[in-house]
């Protein structure tokens, strides 16, 4: 069995022959999310060796766990004591790690109402592009100036450093949750969701899947009653419907070809997508196929938002559309945590 300081000098080991060899590296854990990108370059570093949780004091609300550790391992950890990742990630698989749910940035549902993963982070270490042991951040929330690099990591997808270990804010678990159902088609459904965003009510997930528009509530147990007598709809057992649309088992994601999401302000008009999934309270649309890239980001672009493949693309295929000026920062931060590409170029952007 490895110590964890001999995983670590084989990462740096690995960094280092890629710098020497004008080469690259391709930091994975479970593989779970290997779908998304424009293209998958380099030798493998694997952090499936480098796991355990090394700090969690439920009273402090705060968890840091290795890169490595099993994401399944950190969310039985946290129910045991009645607590959560707030940003709901997705696994997408049965071998999702801890590192991978920071470096996609993936969330779930509780998106809306809860925040992002990068909200959550409070710290990081990482080995950057010289095989240097570095840390960001703290284990507290403060405020930041300057270059938040521990929450800039969230959604990097290892294109800037190899994360060792993150920290991250938990929350406590609602006191109750009840998810109610409405029988609505997709524009009804789709005001319903504004309607209910903009409403003094405990609300923490909203989904309109095609058949129905499903509703989450989430919090005191008097509250959540009120909520439900306020707004009405079917009581609906939830956990197993909440549980398909965060890991994309749900039907409408098992059809073919490429899975767009399309990010754009609540109240943008659903005319053109009527076969859309909503989610979000109405700020994201999956879509499948239904036009290129281009012709999705004309549509986002209208409405304040982007457009992502993030199912099906073809390799080396751009996934996004990123406006000049966002490309330039985007190279900025890229060339100057690692401007030799040793993390890989084309991950994220075909034009890096």
């Amino acid at each position: 069995m490895r110590t964890n300081e001999t995983v670590i000098d084989r990462f740096k080991s690995q960094i280092i022959d890629a710098k020497k060899q004008s080469t690259c590296v391709r930091i994975r854990g479970g593989g779970s999310k290997d779908f998304y990108g424009v293209n998958l370059e380099g030798e493998i570093v694997d952090t499936n060796e480098f796991t355990g949780i090394t700090e969690y004091e439920p009273t402090e609300l705060v968890l840091t766990a290795r890169s490595g550790t099993p994401l399944k391992e950190i969310e039985q950890t946290l129910n045991e004591n009645n607590q959560m990742l707030p940003f709901e990630p997705p696994h997408m698989g049965t071998k999702a790690t801890f590192g991978g749910c920071i470096a996609s940035g993936f969330s779930g549902p509780r998106r809306a109402s809860q925040g992002a993963v990068r909200d959550f982070v409070l710290g990081a270490r990482i080995l950057n592009a010289d095989a240097v042991d570095l840390q960001f951040g703290g284990k507290v929330m403060k405020n930041v100036a300057g270059f938040d690099v521990s929450r800039l990591l969230a959604g990097s997808f290892g294109t800037l450093g190899l994360i060792l270990e993150s920290s991250v804010k938990v929350l406590p678990k609602p006191e109750m949750e009840r998810t109610v159902l409405f029988d609505l088609d997709i524009q009804s459904a789709l005001e319903k969701m504004n309607t209910l965003a903009g409403s003094p009510i405990p609300l923490s997930a909203t989904c309109f899947d095609g058949n129905q528009l499903a509703v989450r509530l989430s919090g005191s147990e008097i509250g959540v009653i009120a909520a439900h007598k306020k707004i009405g709809g079917e009581v609906s057992e939830g956990a197993s419907y909440w549980q398909s649309i965060k890991e994309q088992t749900h039907p409408f994601f098992g059809s073919e070809g490429c899975l767009y999401r399309l990010s754009v302000n609540p109240t943008a008009p659903i005319n053109r997508y009527t076969d859309a999934l909503i989610e979000w309270n109405g700020s994201t649309r999956w879509v499948w196929n239904n036009g290129t890239l281009a012709e999705h980001q004309d549509f986002a672009n209208e409405h304040g938002g982007h457009a992502t493949v993030f199912r099906g693309n073809q390799l080396g295929n751009p996934i996004s559309s990123i406006s000049p000026a966002l490309q330039v920062l985007q190279q900025k931060i890229k060339n100057s945590m690692d401007p030799d590409g040793i993390f890989g170029k084309n991950r994220l952007f075909a034009e890096f």
